[in-house]
């Protein structure tokens, strides 16, 4: 009974983004992000009052904050916005080492980092495991934004 449990309660934890209208909004407009400040700032704030506590919210939060930090005039203010976001990322992935959506949250934003940033260790690693394991990546949005990533050079 234990274990059905714990298999139960991970299963859960894992698509805990699922059928999300929030998460919906955010892999929607991902791409746009870098570009739309009124848009990253609406999905920012759209995650930030959540009620939903997944690693895919969490991960998501950290990707629109650290990239909320290009929208950022005060270079002190852009840095810290960009370092809690890349904290965020890190402890979701933390949470959940698996879970290939958050290997692509961290990809996307590792492989557009400034290099001085020092936000780009783990490039290799993502691109290796989401080469693996993207077909498990239940939203067919993303895994279009991943093999476009994947693409890139």
């Amino acid at each position: 009974m234990k274990v059905f449990l714990l298999v139960m309660a991970l299963h859960i934890f894992r698509i805990g983004g699922m059928n999300d209208p929030v998460l919906d909004r955010v892999r929607s407009h991902y791409g746009e992000l870098a570009s739309n400040k009124a848009i990253c700032m609406e999905l920012n704030q759209a995650l930030t009052v959540s009620q939903r506590t997944s690693t895919i919210h969490l991960g998501y939060l950290g990707a629109v904050q650290t990239i909320m930090a290009n929208h950022t005039a005060n270079p002190i203010n852009k840095l810290k916005t960009f370092k809690k976001g890349r904290q965020l990322i890190e402890e979701s992935i933390q949470l959940d080492p698996k879970n290939a959506e958050l290997r692509f949250i961290r990809l996307s934003i590792q492989k557009k980092a400034p290099s001085f940033l020092g936000y780009r260790g783990n490039i290799a690693e993502d691109v290796a495991f989401l080469r693996k394991y993207k077909e498990t990546i239940a939203s067919q949005m993303v895994r279009k934004n991943v093999n476009e990533l994947l693409a890139e050079k």
